[in-house]
């Protein structure tokens, strides 16, 4: 039998065709770290573990693999090709990984591929025995069982902390060891295809996942460098939560009519305000599936393209390499498109060109940050956009938050009178005071009372008072007041409804909106 090539190294370059790789030493680095940083293990000599690399200088890759093995590394320098032909016969590229959860349990979490899933389930490899990838899968699958929108891992000069974003509010779900920031964020790195060896600079990945219910996850990946270590947030979008039927969102009956009526007409321009993870774009996707159909040209330019929507044109925009908002915008315009959706307005140029296009017979779909609907048009003054413009193009403006639901399995009654609820204007004892609930804390909703959100809204249309007013320069309240004349209610309003008719709690609308 040939022997080990641990007992002929003499020189840091060597001929790796020589020499028989002993398989059990495939189990210390996963296939995927292995073949896309061409790192090959060959040796194990006491606490130290000899691999060989196309480029030995590579410090930062050395050092995730110290982490991620726990021995000391000593590199040899093979030539490149002999190097991935020694990778492809040792490690299986995979198509789709199905990782292990902690403590060697499954996870239930398949990483598929980007270009989309080969269909066919690769064996487990020795790499996923490896606990971190355990770690960071099981991390993954709870946050998803558990109904997460965000994933969060920050890095602190003595701890290392995971928070999960439920309904809106972070708790606190594990603190892992110090020593496996790095190994983790690797980890998190080479399965979201960002570059391992960067942690001066932010980046950005996605990651698809595919659970054992065949549930479908799109994972958004964002990496930070922070003082102690690189922060990542992974941000969850579950297809199968989208909300396509409009009629569930939360509008009230009258702001539903409204709306519809409102997408259907065949120019002008709708905007959605709020601040992020208000579901601004679920308000927006549930109204391009109502409008998709054959005889519409529907594009959307996004940052990022969040879901995938059949029969739509999505761009993703790069403003690295010059495909900004405003550049896509003025290519659609070329594109013979009857519905135009715009992520986000940003800055004037964006705001310009969309409005015109709103002109030019288009209908289009965007949203702002503002705190209410009646801001929208100040908000578009300040960005340099003319009042004229504005008055003609804009039809309709929707304000939305989220508010936490009641967990249906534990609520009870809620009747104990109370400054706050004065404050609502409801008064203890008065008929309706007895649809009031509160949530108990139950094994469904991890004790907290509340199991899901729904959206509260307030919806202005522009009508003909309102573009005089606009033209006239009118101030932030004579405008909301004759948005409020017209019959527009108010997020505080439509929180309110949503108390009475029991979905949530007075401190959740107290929460989430303010009195006008």
């Amino acid at each position: 039998m040939q022997p080990l090539i641990g007992n002929q190294i003499e020189s840091s370059a060597m001929d790796l065709s020589q020499f028989r790789i002993d398989p059990r030493l495939m189990k210390l680095i996963p296939a995927d770290l292995a073949n896309k940083y061409g790192v090959l293990p060959v040796a194990l000599n006491g606490g130290t573990l000899v691999v060989a690399m196309a480029d030995p200088s590579n410090i930062f890759v050395i050092d995730d693999i110290k982490f991620l093995t726990g021995y000391r590394i000593e590199t040899c320098a093979a030539p490149e090709d002999t190097l991935r032909n020694l990778l492809d016969s040792c490690y299986e590229k995979p198509a789709r990984v199905r990782d292990g959860g902690p403590a060697g349990a499954e996870s239930g979490v398949h990483m598929i591929d980007r270009e989309g899933d080969a269909g066919r389930r690769e064996p487990k490899s020795a790499g996923e025995q490896v606990p971190v990838i355990g770690l960071v899968n099981g991390m993954i699958n709870d946050a998803i069982s558990r109904g997460a929108s965000d994933i969060h891992i920050e890095p602190y000069e003595h701890m290392l902390r995971v928070r999960f974003r439920i309904d809106g509010v972070l708790y606190d779900v594990m603190q892992p060891p110090l020593k496996l920031k790095n190994a983790i964020l690797s980890r998190i790195k080479i399965i979201a295809r960002l570059d391992i060896a960067e942690r001066r600079l932010p980046q950005d990945g996605r990651i698809k996942i595919r659970t054992e219910k065949a549930q479908e996850v799109d994972v958004r990946v964002s990496v930070l460098p922070t003082l102690f270590g690189e922060k990542a947030v992974l941000r969850l979008l579950d297809k199968s939560s989208l909300q396509p039927d409009m009629t569930r969102l939360g509008f009230e009956e009258h702001d539903l009519i409204l709306f519809k009526e409102v997408i259907n007409y065949p120019f002008g321009m709708v905007l959605v305000t709020g601040p992020t993870g208000s579901g601004k774009t679920t308000t927006l996707y549930s109204a391009l599936n109502a409008l998709n159909n054959a005889s519409k040209n529907i594009c959307t330019v996004e940052d990022p393209v969040e879901y995938n929507l059949p029969g739509i044109n999505q761009v993703q925009i790069h403003e690295e390499i010059g495909l900004t908002f405003a550049h896509v915008l003025r290519a659609f315009l070329r594109q013979d498109p009857d519905i135009i959706l715009v992520g986000e307005i940003r800055d004037a140029e964006t705001a310009e060109i969309a409005i015109k296009a709103a002109l030019t017979g288009h209908l289009v779909l965007s949203t702002l940050h503002t705190n209410d609907a009646p801001g929208t048009v100040n908000r578009l003054i300040q960005m340099g956009i003319e009042p004229y413009l504005i008055s003609s193009a804009l039809t309709l403006v929707v304000a939305q938050r989220l508010v936490r639901k009641v967990c249906p399995h534990c609520k009870v009654p809620l009747s104990p009178p109370g400054a706050a609820y004065r404050s609502l204007g409801i008064v203890s004892g008065e008929p309706g005071t007895a649809a009031l609930y509160r949530g108990a804390g139950c094994r469904d909703c991890n004790n907290t009372g509340f199991k899901g959100r729904v959206a509260i809204y307030e919806v202005l249309f522009i009508n003909e008072q309102s573009r005089e007013l606009i033209l006239k320069g009118a101030s932030l309240s004579d405008f909301k007041q004759e948005a409020m004349r017209s019959g527009m209610s108010s997020l505080r309003d439509s929180a309110v409804k949503k108390m009475r008719q029991g979905l949530t709690t007075p401190e959740e609308v107290l929460r989430a909106t303010h009195a006008q």
